[in-house]
């Protein structure tokens, strides 16, 4: 027969970790607050690969995981161009991509803005000057605003989104 009571008042194996980032929640307090007064209750994001390594679209995904958790800021991820605020584009621009995604920002709706994440959507990254790449995605669309990092984290994601949106302001 087994004993089991030994192994119910062992020491944790795994540390504990704190469930709330007080970084995260102060800038997502600030996001919140600018979303509602330009967009009402929720900002909607399209996220566009148009040839990336996936490092960042990890990132990207990490923002929706219980730890970040941005719809409580109200940020939604969406999967048609036609409900999206924000083109949120990853990876440098393949030639292959270059007409879906000049279609992917004529289908959004009008004030659309545009963010370059990562290094190889905001120069071509290591991929710069090949013969497989346009480049950044400003070379085919108006890029608001390039997060830089290979791959930036969730926080500099959310960090760049509120500058997006105080620039939003100021545009309006």
């Amino acid at each position: 027969m087994v004993n089991v009571f030994p192994s119910l008042f062992k020491k944790n194996l795994t540390e504990d970790v704190p469930t709330r980032d007080d970084e995260v929640e102060r800038i997502g307090k600030a996001l919140k607050t600018e979303i509602g007064s330009l967009f009402g209750q929720s900002l909607a994001i399209r996220a566009l690969d148009t040839g990336s390594d996936n490092a960042t679209e990890i990132e990207i995904n990490n923002l929706s995981n219980p730890y970040y958790d941005v719809e409580r800021f109200g940020i939604i991820f969406v999967a048609s161009p036609r409900h999206a605020d924000v083109l949120l584009v990853t990876g440098a621009v393949t030639h292959n991509m270059v007409i879906a995604a000049q279609k992917t920002y004529e289908a959004m709706p009008s004030p659309k803005f545009v963010v370059a994440v990562g290094d190889d959507a905001c120069t071509g990254g290591i991929y710069r000057g090949s013969y497989a790449v346009m480049g950044g995605v400003d070379t085919i669309l108006p890029v608001d605003l390039k997060i830089p990092g290979n791959p930036p984290t969730p926080t500099e994601i959310l960090t760049g989104l509120l500058a997006l949106m105080k620039r939003a302001r100021d545009r309006k």
